[in-house]
């Protein structure tokens, strides 16, 4: 299972909130920045971050993506 955060980065671009703002506002680093642009996990405390700074559930932001999905494209 691999996990996808397009959902986060849609709801950036939506606020118009760049990274710099969200790794201000969530008290992220540039290296958890990078895990989500490259699909990566995140620490569980990360997500909790931004999505207190954001107002919103994970659901907001991330989806697990099955293996049959991911093979599928």
């Amino acid at each position: 299972m691999s996990v996808s955060y397009k959902k986060l980065l849609h709801m950036m671009i939506e606020k118009d909130i760049s990274n710099q703002e969200l790794m201000r506002q969530a008290k992220i680093s540039a290296n958890i920045i990078t895990k989500i642009r490259n699909g990566q996990y995140i620490a569980l405390d990360k997500v909790e971050s931004i999505c207190l700074a954001l107002d919103c559930t994970p659901n907001d932001i991330l989806k697990f993506i099955p293996e049959e999905e991911k093979k599928r494209g």
